[in-house]
């Protein structure tokens, strides 16, 4: 009985893999398209910024709510005089205690104060690097040139190409 429903779990699977790759259309690529790569020049700098902040703050939360949880069973195990029921997660015994409900959201209200804390302070450095490559470009002479370096795309490249050629010829 077992090997039949394996076999009928492994052939619906299969059939449903099938039919959704008949399903899915084929993408062209438009021939109007420049590049496939997203081009942030039209926003504003807050705006990247508060984008940037919140992937840090998001990315930051499972780590800064997993600290925080270690950290506050801790607290918990030495406010009950190191009763092995109330150990964090490594250590501790079958029969713990776990957390109320009220404790689980002091844990949760930490984590997420923690991962803002952490963007802001990526703000702040971020922030610091920007206007120190401001005051340094501004403390240029007048009529210094300022090279940009972005990394050569296979347009460029051919473009390149093409001026020199034309520049050759001339």
């Amino acid at each position: 009985m077992k090997k039949k429903l394996t076999f009928f779990c492994f052939f619906t699977l299969l059939f449903f893999i099938s039919l959704s790759a008949l399903c899915a259309q084929a993408s062209t690529p438009d021939p109007n398209m420049v590049s496939s790569e997203f081009d942030t020049t039209g926003f504003p700098q807050w705006a990247k910024d508060l984008r940037r902040f919140e992937i840090i703050a998001f990315g930051s939360f499972p780590f800064a709510y997993f600290f925080s949880n270690f950290a506050y069973n801790t607290y918990r195990w030495s406010n009950n005089e190191w009763d092995t029921r109330y150990a964090p997660w490594p250590i501790t015994s079958a029969g713990g205690i776990e957390q109320t409900k009220d404790e689980k959201i002091v844990t949760l209200g930490i984590a997420a104060g923690g991962a803002v804390l952490i963007a802001l302070v990526d703000y702040g450095i971020m922030r610091y690097k920007r206007s120190k490559l401001e005051r340094e470009n501004s403390q240029l002479p007048e009529g210094t040139p300022i090279i940009i370096r972005r990394p050569l795309l296979e347009e460029d490249a051919v473009n390149s190409e093409d001026r020199s050629e034309i520049l050759n010829e001339e």
